[in-house]
């Protein structure tokens, strides 16, 4: 190990410079020697990126359920096994359009703020300007 380079160097030969550079390709971009973090595992996602991934594997079970059930499994469940089957994949439906719905509605939630907190700041710069201009003489008056 002792003959392994404390930085790990990355350049392609194929790619153009962009620059108009004289040093070699060694003195390229440098990536540090040993492991590599991820960064994704500690990344913390948010409710809406929750929600969506949650309605999205939701929606992925009920289609796989039903493309597994009118394929791989047609004829071969019978009875309670048939009844329990299509119910969870119903379940699994249901919860996908619970989960839309309740995107929707926080989408619509947060358009309403977004915009409530824009009429506040453009009424505050109005304001502003307002206070500006009566500190101020007007120059038209003072031409005539």
């Amino acid at each position: 190990m002792g003959d392994m380079p404390q930085e790990a160097y990355f350049h392609h030969s194929a790619t153009p410079s962009l620059h108009h550079s004289t040093a070699p390709p060694s003195a390229g971009f440098r990536y540090p020697a040993g492991p590599v973090p991820c960064y994704y595992a500690a990344m913390a996602l948010d409710a809406t990126a929750r929600r969506r991934w949650f309605g999205a594997l939701a929606l992925l079970a009920a289609l796989a359920m039903l493309i597994g059930g009118e394929t791989l499994l047609k004829g071969k469940l019978g009875g309670l096994g048939f009844m329990f089957y299509w119910l969870v994949c119903l379940v699994f439906t249901c919860l996908a359009i619970v989960i839309a719905f309740l995107d929707a509605r926080a989408l619509r939630r947060q358009t309403r703020q977004t915009q409530d907190d824009l009429f506040d700041a453009i009424l505050k710069q109005i304001e502003t300007e307002a206070k500006a201009r009566r500190g101020r003489p007007d120059r038209r008056r003072r031409g005539s």
